[in-house]
């Protein structure tokens, strides 16, 4: 006969309604035995691992110290234990923090209380898990970046460069003389603050500018 697996949560979120209704959300749902339900960092760090549980749900806005630090702490007593951020914010700083911290999830407050369960069952299983908008944000931080003071044929220009190209080859290319080029290479370092190709190359590579 199979034992039915348990998984422990335990929740740290200062605000009082959110922090009830997610312990009932993990009350009342099958698989799931709460292990604390906290208010704060400070609690927690306690409380939590004492309970050593499977899964937190870490608010990462709380007063005094805030969630990301509170999951670098306790990711240091228990590591086998995975930690999902709740949070309103989407900002890549907090994203990467996050994640950098130890968390293994993050979820913005909004989650259906179907989300929130999935996510928890993932996370234990091995996975992790962050919201679609979340997901969003992050791929783009790994999109190339664009040099706002470069134009498009500027941009076309150094990507040549980049691709070991010389002045003809590219003038050919792109259906311009060579003199429009070089001034176009001009413009590029006096923009990139470089004076060499070599240089202007390295910052582009470096900065995913092409």
């Amino acid at each position: 006969m199979d034992i039915p697996r348990i998984i422990s949560v335990a929740i740290v979120e200062d605000d009082h309604l959110a922090r009830q209704a997610i312990a009932t959300l993990i009350e009342n749902t099958d698989g799931f035995r709460l292990h604390g339900a906290f208010a704060s960092a400070e609690e927690a760090l306690k409380g939590v691992k004492e309970r050593e549980p499977d899964v937190v749900l870490m608010d990462i806005q709380l007063v005094g110290m805030d969630g990301i630090e509170c999951v670098r702490r306790l990711k240091e007593v228990l590591p086998a234990a995975d930690f999902i951020m709740l949070t309103v914010l989407d900002d890549e700083e907090s994203v990467f923090r996050s994640l950098s911290a130890g968390a293994t999830g993050y979820l913005q407050k909004d989650a259906s209380a179907e989300e929130l369960v999935h996510a928890i069952n993932e996370v234990y299983d091995g996975g992790s898990v962050i919201s679609p908008g979340i997901a969003r944000l992050v791929v783009r931080s790994f999109r190339p970046k664009s040099q706002p003071g470069l134009t498009d044929r500027e941009n076309e220009v150094l990507a040549r460069l980049c691709d070991g190209e010389n002045y003809r080859s590219i003038a050919e290319v792109l259906f311009i003389s060579a003199n429009t080029v070089k001034a176009h290479i001009k413009s590029i370092y006096a923009k990139l603050h470089v004076s060499t190709r070599a240089e202007a190359v390295k910052l582009a590579m470096r900065d995913r500018l092409v």
